[in-house]
């Protein structure tokens, strides 16, 4: 993935969740269990039930209001709760924000914690290079007889040439179109006749529960499950974007723009996320349909 316009770190030439600035570390935490003395015939207070739809609403607005970096979070419809993840850079202090903004809707929330720092994942699907970074290939897609790939908005934003090798000196194309933040993808256009652009991919939306794959140049092949849809997420580095997917699957910096699929449905484009993959974290991925809408491109 390429990098925000604040410019988060990347690795030079290699290849229903709302708002968060993020970059994640696993953090455990140790319980002490406790016995309770009760007086005869005390009851325990129960638990909330789901939230209305209207207290979903504002929780979920409260949430993107209180602004603190390094959170995610989503609206879950099946337990009526919003989700939020607060990665390892947001303190107690920073949750508490979050609950004081949701006021009397903060028994809608839900708030977990995930290791890491949430952060786009620029370094580099196949390996691309361009202006000393690497990022992934997503999908190939076409318009007419025009051919172009997908890869991430933050990556295009940085690079306007990209590069098949990490010499720079095959030629692929150039970034037609861009857009991060708020979304996370951008349109390259093939200019090199001998490079191959294979297809075989339709698109799809993803669904919560599904199992699911990514490829990236940095990782590898890595697989999961869908944990979240339309998850906002506020990198720590800067760059808010809407509408994510999001996975427990692992990625590291480099594999930015890599293809999210399922069998032969193509679903989605890395954004970004935090942990890697030796102890696991959290990806989010930009929906492969609205790109594709945008551009008035398809896959083949």
């Amino acid at each position: 993935m390429g990098p925000p316009p604040t410019g988060p770190s990347a690795a030079p030439r290699r290849s229903t969740v709302r708002t968060t600035r993020i970059r994640l570390l696993a953090v455990a935490a140790a319980v002490t269990a406790a016995t309770a003395l009760a007086l005869p015939g005390a009851q325990a207070a129960p638990a909330p039930g789901p939230a209305s739809a209207a207290a979903l609403a504002r929780a979920d607005a409260a949430v993107l209001k209180a602004d603190v970096g390094g959170t995610a979070w989503y609206v879950d419809q099946a337990s009526g709760r919003v989700v939020v993840t607060a990665d390892s850079t947001v303190s107690e202090a920073g949750i508490a924000a979050i609950r004081r903004a949701a006021g009397a809707d903060a028994a809608a929330l839900r708030v977990e914690r995930t290791p890491g720092v949430f952060r786009p994942l620029l370094a580099a699907g196949d390996a691309i290079y361009g202006n000393g970074y690497r990022c992934s290939l997503g999908f190939n897609v076409r318009s007419g007889s025009t051919y172009y790939f997908l890869t991430a908005g933050h990556c295009g934003n940085v690079v306007k040439t990209w590069y098949a090798n990490s010499a720079q000196s095959t030629l692929i194309g150039p970034t037609t179109g861009s857009r991060f933040p708020g979304d996370d993808f951008a349109l390259v256009r093939y200019d090199n006749a001998s490079l191959s652009h294979p297809g075989g991919y339709t698109a799809a939306d993803a669904y919560v529960g599904e199992s699911v794959k990514r490829t990236g140049s940095t990782t590898g092949t890595h697989g999961g499950t869908v944990t979240g849809l339309n998850a906002t997420v506020r990198y720590s580095s800067g760059g808010t974007v809407r509408g994510l997917i999001q996975t427990d699957v692992c990625a590291e910096p480099g594999d930015s723009g890599g293809a999210l699929y399922d069998g032969t449905k193509a679903l989605g484009l890395t954004s970004g996320g935090s942990g890697d993959c030796r102890s696991g974290g959290t990806t989010f991925f930009q929906p492969v349909p609205e790109a594709l809408a945008t551009y008035k491109v398809s896959l083949y």
